[in-house]
């Protein structure tokens, strides 16, 4: 039996290696054979929503855990190498195309929407991208949405510069709003509560000396995520967004390594959207 949740959208939030917590909760939607007529993923949310909306199970789990186990693929050794602390090669060139091949025909054909959020680093605004027929304009978005600032090289998109989508719109309900969807289920990687404590840094003039505008969303990352949050729990209380989040810190942190932590958070995961969304099925 498949649930398709008509009018809903699904939100889900970036956050590194913290997805982790969102490949579970997607999972279990595939399980129980759960769509929505559009999502939007931001960052690590974009990667593993890629997987989800092709209705490959367990591959974002793969990528995150089991590729990450026997590759190594995060670590400053690649900074040399690629300008990233990601090996860019292995997770957006050999991993869809020969290790796990991504199932294009199977993403192309799904008629439910999929969106993508980055950064256009000249206006410093968010870019909400949607490709269902290139796979390589598909894949580059993807890699845009989720190239951390300071961590990872730009990614041009149509000739514009690009970065994660998460320095502007870390939760892009407002953007699921506006493309008809007054209610939502969001997936997100932090407790409920959680507030980044860390102060907005003004972002020095020689750093992305060229983006100007890109420099000044950042110097206010952390201010903006927080307003963000407080939209969410709002929501919450008026009834318009159901959250499923972890129900305790979590300790991954974004560019975490150890394969052991990775898998109880993806089985937190799993565990929480069983329980949010159990009394719909």
């Amino acid at each position: 039996m498949n649930i398709h949740f008509r009018e809903t959208g699904l939100v889900l939030e970036g956050g590194g290696m913290r997805g982790v917590f969102t490949c579970g909760v997607l999972d279990f939607m595939m399980d129980k054979k759960i769509t929505f007529p559009y999502v939007i993923g931001v960052s690590a949310g974009a990667c593993n929503g890629l997987s989800y909306m092709s209705g490959q199970r367990g591959r974002a789990r793969y990528s995150n855990i089991d590729l990450l186990e026997k590759y190594h693929y995060i670590g400053l050794k690649h900074l040399w190498f690629q300008h990233s602390i990601l090996d860019q090669k292995l997770l957006y060139e050999l991993f869809p195309k020969e290790i796990l091949p991504y199932d294009y025909d199977a993403y192309f054909s799904n008629p439910d929407r999929f969106e993508m959020v980055t950064t256009d680093c000249i206006t410093g605004h968010a870019c909400y991208l949607e490709e269902k027929k290139d796979p390589k304009r598909l894949t580059d978005i993807a890699k845009a949405s989720s190239s951390l600032p300071y961590l990872c090289p730009i990614v041009n998109i149509d000739g514009r510069p690009m970065l994660d989508g998460g320095i502007v719109d870390s939760i892009p309900v407002k953007r699921a709003i506006s493309q008809g969807y007054a209610k939502n289920i969001v997936v997100l990687t932090r407790h409920k509560g959680y507030r980044n404590r860390e102060k907005d840094i003004k972002v020095p003039r020689f750093i992305y000396r060229y983006y100007p505008r890109l420099r000044a969303v950042l110097s206010n990352r952390c201010r903006i995520y927080n307003e963000q949050l407080d939209m969410i729990e709002q929501m919450e209380a008026e009834g318009t967004v159901l959250a499923i989040r972890p129900m305790q810190p979590v300790t991954v942190n974004r560019i975490e390594r150890d394969t052991k932590k990775l898998t109880q958070l993806y089985n937190e995961g799993y565990a929480c959207a069983e329980k949010v969304l159990s009394p719909f099925l």
